[in-house]
């Protein structure tokens, strides 16, 4: 009797390699643990120096941020997940202007010559990180142009939010949403997080919207170099205030980092880790992350989705960056479904309702039943199927050998 053993060996064997055939296949990124990468696409591959949003203020005599010796060769993950490439043959967001608050940019700078408005203070950026995220909106990727920002065609207002060494402070941010405002720019998007509100910041940003701004802001801080201690749950501004689109920082498997300061509110995530941009000085790039890069990202599609739709109201595009997220715990930024999707009244009430709301996940149990019963059957069918070629195959041989079934 063992040959009918072996065959019932070879069929469960079928049966589960039909099963595995069938299952998902777990994604990489949504298992494996997140590390910062020290990579320009999250490989082992070509190290790029990390870009810090703020420099030691106990130590004046520090350099600033030097240029980068390296340049990246390849496309991060983040234009992948934005679909950046798709994106620019429908709108570079042309004809739009971003005021960027943040630590200054360098009008100079790689990717961003002739498209960058920077008086005075706003023209020196020694730590590096508004140059960065200037990039990440509108620089145009220099001699690669798939590095460009998610709106290359916008132009940048470099205003200062910070002292010279990246230093937040609340008066400077009042003086630069009021420049803003003053500016006419169409999008605000503030890199500063600061821990307290503001009655100056509340009004600004108030006017700045009633001017028809579409400010964005990053929901916390960026943690510093050295990690961050753990800290209880807060808001910070001007994230906080009414009409301004919160964005924190994920990871590519769509969580937040490890470590990232808790916080409330957040209206988008966008990629905030591992993502590739210039610097003030020289050619080549840097990594940078944290909520401030993925607020730039959401700004620079707050641009093109203004280009594409500029009859649309401040509130209309607001509620276009959160209806076309990919739904998630947190919506997930989709740069070109918010340039490309067609709202009628039912998208915008469908918009509005998910930043009033908290957000929940769809309740797919009857869904993933019928999966469940379709795979059984699809399973029970392989299993079958399994069984007669296995009986076309061994019972022949089987008699070949001498073996005939036993008499009852």
């Amino acid at each position: 009797m063992r040959p009918p053993a072996r065959g019932a060996t070879r069929l469960l064997s079928g049966a589960g390699l039909a099963a595995a055939l069938l299952l998902p296949v777990a994604d990489p990124t949504q298992a494996a643990p997140f590390s910062r990468p020290t990579t320009a696409d999250g490989k082992k591959g070509q190290e790029l120096p990390g870009m810090p949003s703020v420099l030691d203020p106990e130590d004046e005599n520090t350099a600033c941020t030097p240029a980068s010796g390296e340049e990246a060769k390849k496309q991060d993950w983040s234009r992948q997940r934005l679909d950046l490439d798709r994106l620019h043959g429908y709108s570079t967001g042309a004809g739009v202007t971003v005021a960027l608050i943040s630590t200054g940019v360098a009008p100079g700078a790689a990717g961003l010559k002739g498209r960058v408005t920077a008086e005075g203070a706003a023209g020196d950026d020694c730590v590096g990180h508004g140059t960065f995220l200037a990039g990440l909106v509108a620089g145009n990727g220099g001699e690669n142009p798939r590095l460009a920002g998610v709106a290359p065609g916008a132009k940048i207002l470099a205003l200062r939010g910070t002292g010279r060494r990246g230093q937040a402070s609340a008066d400077l941010v009042v003086q630069a949403l009021r420049e803003a405002t003053e500016a006419r720019a169409g999008v605000i998007a503030v890199a500063v997080a600061l821990p307290r509100r503001d009655a100056e910041v509340t009004r600004a940003v108030a006017d700045a919207r009633r001017a028809g701004a579409v400010v964005i802001a990053a929901a916390t801080p960026d943690p510093p170099l050295r990690g961050t201690e753990e800290a209880t749950s807060r808001t910070y501004w001007p994230a906080g205030e009414p009409g301004v689109v919160s964005v924190a920082d994920m990871l590519p498997g769509g969580v937040r980092p490890d470590g990232s300061l808790p916080t409330s509110g957040i209206d988008l995530v966008a990629p905030g880790a591992g993502v590739v941009s210039v610097g003030p000085r020289g050619g080549g790039h840097y990594l940078g992350a944290g909520a401030s890069v993925a607020a730039a990202q959401a700004a620079g599609a707050a641009a093109v989705a203004r280009a594409t739709h500029p009859g649309e109201s401040p509130k209309a595009i607001e509620r276009r960056l959160t209806a076309t997220a990919y739904p998630a715990d947190i919506p997930q930024l989709d740069a070109y479904a918010a340039a490309t999707t067609v709202l009628g009244d039912l998208g915008a009430a469908t918009g509005a309702r998910r930043a009033a709301e908290p957000v929940t996940v769809r309740d797919t149990s009857a869904a993933d039943r019928a999966t469940g019963r379709a795979t059984l059957f699809v399973l029970l069918g392989s299993a079958a199927v399994l069984a007669v070629l296995w009986g076309a195959f061994a019972l022949p041989r089987a008699r070949r050998r001498g073996w005939r079934p036993a008499e009852g």
